[in-house]
């Protein structure tokens, strides 16, 4: 448990970045059959808050809606909180952080309850992932995704200090 008792061993954290369409979800499905990782998508955790309606839910619709990044503080929040429902587990996170202002959230939240292992981060040539993330049978990918997240997605997924 996050936060508990400093004698529990703290649970390791995986990150896992790159763009939409790239692989990630697919890697993380074979690292949980393999090595008993619990697979948190950070997208999952906010689509669940925001269809929640609660205070926070409607906050993240807000920034959904204007194309903007939801504050680090929620998205750690859901995060923390998703980790505390599996002790003693092993995490991959999927989706976070997206950039600088993520990893200084995280690190202030998070850094002395878990052990950051290292980053997964998936290149996938843009080609590529449009047809992965269109044969998904999500519609034209350039509505589904944000104007926000398609100019950002190539700079603000690459590998930052941790």
């Amino acid at each position: 448990m996050l936060g508990g008792d400093a004698a529990l061993a703290k649970p390791d954290v995986v990150f896992v970045l790159g763009p939409p369409g790239a692989g990630k979800g697919t890697q993380c499905h074979k690292i949980v059959e393999k090595y008993g990782f619990t697979h948190l998508s950070a997208g999952d955790l906010l689509r669940a808050e925001r269809a929640s309606g609660s205070p926070d839910g409607e906050l993240i619709e807000s920034h959904i809606t204007g194309g903007t990044i939801v504050p680090v503080e929620i998205t750690v929040k859901l995060l923390a909180n998703a980790m505390n429902k599996v002790p003693d587990g092993k995490f991959l996170i999927d989706g976070f952080p997206r950039n600088e202002d993520n990893v200084a959230g995280w690190n202030k939240q998070m850094s002395d309850k878990v052990n950051l292992r290292f980053v997964l981060f998936y290149e996938c040539e843009e080609d590529e992932c449009l047809r992965r993330a269109l044969g998904r049978n999500q519609g034209d990918l350039m509505t589904t995704l944000s104007r926000s997240e398609r100019e950002s997605a190539p700079t603000s997924t690459l590998p930052c200090p941790l």
